[in-house]
């Protein structure tokens, strides 16, 4: 059955899946574009993420260091996690996440930047939220297993976290795009933020 992508631009007259993950999958399409062809487009389906860029009353930005085994190093980064709990909307994920990963709640959400990190191939979509007036919270049972055995946990100063984007010594794409966010807002004194529950219509529906 043809399914419309992108209005005018394409349609889908194939789709075949290739493989079906724990929490990805493969497909390729057969596109017919607008010129009249039918290309093959390989395509990962992405449950969708969510970051949390989490900031103190001192300016402080908390960032997390884990062991990513595709790029086989530790990177720094900010809390996140995949939205693959059925029925789970976006911040409580975001809260949830950032209790396990920080051991922090925050009393203040807002959404701070909506992202497509890799539209070429994959359809995943992050959001990325703003959480201010930090305490600590770890949520009761969690047991960390795999790379978060040996997850350490800091804050920096958010201008820190800048240069550090900058110089190339943070480069995890969600992480890099939420702190130049937040520095951003932060000058206009957090002003123009979406709320917490906005829309978000660019969610992989899938």
């Amino acid at each position: 059955m043809a399914e419309a992508t992108g209005g005018a631009e394409a349609t889908v007259v194939e789709s075949r899946r290739i493989y079906d993950g724990k929490g990805l999958g493969l497909r390729v399409d057969s596109v017919r574009m607008s010129d009249g062809s039918v290309v093959e487009r390989e395509v990962v389906d992405h449950p969708g993420s969510v970051v949390i860029v989490a900031v103190d009353e001192g300016q402080q930005v908390v960032l997390i260091s884990q062991y990513r085994h595709p790029v086989g190093r530790r990177l720094d980064e900010l809390p996140a996690g995949l939205l693959d709990v059925a029925g789970e909307p976006p911040l409580a994920a975001a809260r949830r996440e950032l209790a396990e990963e920080a051991g922090l709640a925050a009393a203040d959400w807002q959404v701070l930047i909506d992202l497509h990190p890799s539209p070429g191939f994959c359809d995943e979509a992050v959001r990325v939220f703003l959480a201010r007036d930090l305490s600590a919270d770890r949520p009761a049972g969690f047991e960390p297993e795999h790379e978060e055995l040996t997850l350490s946990v800091r804050r920096v100063p958010l201008a820190e976290a800048v240069r550090m984007a900058l110089a190339g010594e943070l480069t995890n794409a969600a992480a890099v795009a939420g702190v130049l966010a937040a520095a951003h807002a932060a000058a206009d004194g957090w002003d123009g933020l979406r709320p917490a529950d906005a829309p978000w219509p660019s969610r992989p529906s899938r």
